[in-house]
C-alpha cells in the first residue's frame, strides 16, 4: 500500500468514528515529515460548532503540536474534498499538499465548484492529489445518508 493509501486509511477510520456518533463521516489526518501529528473527524453536531469540520480540527491540532501555524512540511489527508471554509484554512496553514478521496460536487472547493487552494491570486498554492480511496470514502458517505433517509 502506498503512503497515501496508508494515511487515507487512517482518515477513513476517523470518518467511521464520526459517523458512528451521528456526524457526517469525514476524517482528516495531518502528516508532517512522514509522521502523523493530528487526526480528527467532523464534530459539528457534538460541539454545536459550524467550524468543527475534520480538516479544521486536524489543522488546529497540528499547528498546536508543531508550535506554528505554518505547516509547510505537512500533507493533509481528507476523505472528502474540502469546502470553502476548510480550503481557506488549508491555504492559510500553508500545507504542502492536500490528498483527498472523494470529490464533493455540491460544496467542494478544491476542484469541483472552484479551486481555492490553487488560486493564483493567493500567496500560497497547495499541490492536490484526489481520488485516493475514493470508492471507500464515497460508500461510507452514501451509507450514512441512506440510513438518515
Amino acid at each position: 500500500m502506498s503512503d497515501h493509501a496508508t494515511w487515507m486509511a487512517i482518515a477513513l477510520e476517523e470518518a467511521r468514528a464520526g459517523g458512528s456518533r451521528g456526524e457526517v463521516p469525514v476524517g482528516a489526518v495531518v502528516v508532517c515529515d512522514g509522521v502523523p501529528v493530528a487526526r480528527a473527524h467532523n464534530r459539528t453536531r457534538e460541539l454545536a460548532d459550524p467550524t468543527a469540520h475534520a480538516e479544521m480540527l486536524a489543522l488546529r491540532e497540528a499547528a498546536s503540536q508543531q508550535g506554528d501555524f505554518r505547516l509547510t512540511d505537512c500533507v493533509l489527508y481528507v476523505t472528502l474534498e474540502p469546502c470553502a471554509m476548510c480550503a481557506g484554512a488549508i491555504v492559510n496553514s500553508r500545507v504542502r499538499q492536500l490528498v483527498f478521496a472523494a470529490h464533493d460536487p455540491k460544496a467542494g472547493m478544491c476542484g469541483s465548484l472552484g479551486n481555492l487552494v490553487q488560486d493564483e491570486r493567493l500567496n500560497h498554492r497547495v499541490a492536490i492529489e484526489s481520488g485516493v480511496m475514493a470508492e471507500q470514502a464515497g460508500e461510507l458517505l452514501r451509507e450514512f445518508f441512506r440510513a438518515k433517509r
